[in-house]
């Protein structure tokens, strides 16, 4: 496992071999079960994980029991909370496995060695960051002034190999309708589809 990470690492920057040995004696390897969690709403978050196979979700439970996700985290993605993570403070938010999912995980303090000893590892995190405040930005955007249909071609624009592998009442959550909305939209596209090709 920890060599599909090195691999992402050697893609990703130039990194001496020393470099991605310090990496490798900082990290540990964990494998979640489906439905496992990897964070609890309440505990603090203090780690940074990277995942090598599966998928995580993020979401909120409401008052009412309501599950909202608000971000999912498949092959090559990182997850973690990163309010929590920060101010060292509960989460407000669960992570849990959507599949069995295998990760490559940091705890803050081994984190931190490696973001102090490796510049290169350092700079690739504050990109990855910055990108994912744009995808924020973005995903706000959509909900705002997206139709449903939109928000759903969007959704599998960006996320094609996971568009077949989540289950739908999951992405009916992400994309913040109903399931039955969901079904509604994809058989409108089906239509269109099965009427341009007649």
């Amino acid at each position: 496992m920890k060599d599909k990470f090195s691999q992402y690492l050697l893609d990703k920057i130039p990194i001496a071999e020393n470099e991605l040995q310090l990496i490798n004696r900082l990290c540990s390897v964990r494998k979640l079960r489906r439905n496992q969690y990897l964070l609890q709403e309440g505990d603090t978050c203090n780690f940074v994980a990277f995942v090598v196979s599966g998928c995580l979700r993020t979401y909120k439970t409401d008052f009412k029991g309501n599950e909202h996700i608000v971000y999912f985290a498949a092959e090559n993605w990182w997850a973690g909370d990163r309010e929590s993570y920060v101010k060292k403070m509960p989460s407000a938010f669960n992570i849990d496995a959507v599949e069995e999912t295998e990760l490559v995980y940091f705890t803050r303090e081994n984190f931190e060695k490696v973001s102090e000893s490796v510049p290169e590892f350092n700079k690739m995190m504050y990109l990855l960051l910055q990108n994912s405040f744009i995808a924020s930005q973005n995903k706000i955007h959509a909900a705002m002034t997206f139709t449903a249909e939109e928000k759903y071609n969007d959704f599998v624009a960006k996320f094609t190999h996971l568009a077949n592998r989540i289950p739908q009442q999951m992405i009916a959550s992400y994309l913040g309708m109903t399931p039955e909305t969901l079904s509604r939209v994809k058989s409108a596209i089906a239509k269109s589809i099965g009427k341009g090709n007649s």
